[in-house]
């Protein structure tokens, strides 16, 4: 479990910051997030290692990390947590204070949350094809070539949709997002 050393001043401002933020103190490391996080493979860091380097005081390490810009916030981490730890709440937190601090990646970490975050402003909820043509094939192209043979075994078992659908009544999700703007631009 994680307990606040003598560098702990990082994980208590953390954990304040982020709504049932004091669970990351029960963290056992058991790595269930990495194992269940689709982005994973993507992260410089899994989150229970983010983690750690969070206990351990790593602040600008873990401030610069891709791992909370690869969170596709689908909650999987979270539900499998044993310890109930809110790990996609934790991800924003660090995303946030990345921002305000201006110690992100500014090439590539914001570009997946923009991309993420501009589908489902347009459609209401993610697509993935998109996602990755965005991101991925314009970062690591030819990291991604070798995913053509799975990507197509998805869309002959039609998992993988080639053009976005969009969700009904997408102009009430778009005032609850305008609404939150306003709130955050209001902080």
């Amino acid at each position: 479990m994680i307990e606040p050393g003598s560098n702990g001043s990082f994980l208590h401002e953390v954990i304040a910051a982020t709504p049932g933020g004091e669970a990351l103190k029960t963290c056992l490391q058991c790595g269930t997030c990495g194992g269940s996080c689709p982005s994973g493979p993507d992260m410089d860091h899994t989150p229970r290692g983010l983690f750690a380097m969070i206990e351990a005081g790593m602040r600008d390490e873990v401030l610069k990390s891709n791992t909370p810009w690869f969170c596709v916030s689908c909650y999987y981490c979270t539900v499998r947590c044993p310890k109930e730890i809110p790990i996609t709440d934790l991800m924003y937190t660090l995303k946030r204070i990345a921002i305000k601090e201006k110690l992100y990646d500014s090439s590539a970490a914001p570009d997946w949350s923009e991309s993420f975050i501009g589908f489902v402003e347009s459609y209401g909820r993610s697509f993935e094809v998109g996602l990755a043509t965005r991101y991925h094939l314009t970062h690591q192209p030819l990291k991604k070539v070798s995913l053509g043979a799975f990507a197509l075994g998805m869309l002959s078992k039609d998992r993988l949709a080639i053009t976005p659908e969009r969700i009904k009544n997408i102009d009430q999700l778009r005032a609850i997002l305008n609404k939150a703007k306003e709130q955050e631009a209001a902080l």
